[in-house]
């Protein structure tokens, strides 16, 4: 089984690409919490996140299936710690990671869907700037995605099926 994260600023295409990419995914679980319990977070709510999407990811994984994908894990939230509360908890660097990082740049418009903080402007680019910083100081492989959301499918289809292929390796 190889799990692939996608990772990145917000509105950057990720949960989108996710159910289309067509392989099994899981949704992002601070999405969720945010609807239900509103969008004033704290460091708390942050562990707590962190810790039901690495549920919701162990329970998708027990299937086995070839590739699974994770809409986020807790690289993104350590991200969201360090731009709320100007830390990443260790805690957060000590669940399981994904076989492979792709990277979303922030270079498609930005949308409001009512649950994003981090608008069209330099927020986001320090945002995008922090998420890339979690997946180094992890040690994690990454792949940059970027471009049109045509570009970001097919750069996506690429590294996944280049996964695990000794001789193609798109990233």
């Amino acid at each position: 089984m190889i799990t692939v994260c996608l990772h990145g600023a917000e509105s950057t295409g990720k949960s989108v690409l996710a159910e289309r990419l067509g392989y099994p995914w899981v949704p992002e679980y601070g999405r969720t919490y945010c609807e239900e319990n509103g969008t004033d977070l704290t460091m708390a709510d942050l562990l707590a996140i962190a810790e039901g999407q690495a549920e919701a990811n162990r329970k998708a994984m027990a299937s086995r299936p070839p590739v699974l994908l994770f809409d986020t894990d807790q690289l993104m939230t350590a991200a969201w710690a360090q731009m709320l509360f100007g830390e990443a908890p260790d805690v957060l660097f000590r669940y399981p990671k994904a076989d492979h990082y792709l990277l979303f740049a922030p270079d498609v418009p930005w949308q409001d869907d009512g649950t994003r903080f981090f608008g069209p402007d330099e927020r986001r680019a320090h945002f995008a700037a922090l998420a890339e910083e979690m997946l180094v100081r992890a040690g994690v492989p990454f792949s940059r995605i970027g471009g049109s959301w045509q570009e970001r499918e097919a750069q996506a289809r690429a590294v996944i099926e280049g996964i695990g292929k000794p001789d193609a390796r798109p990233w």
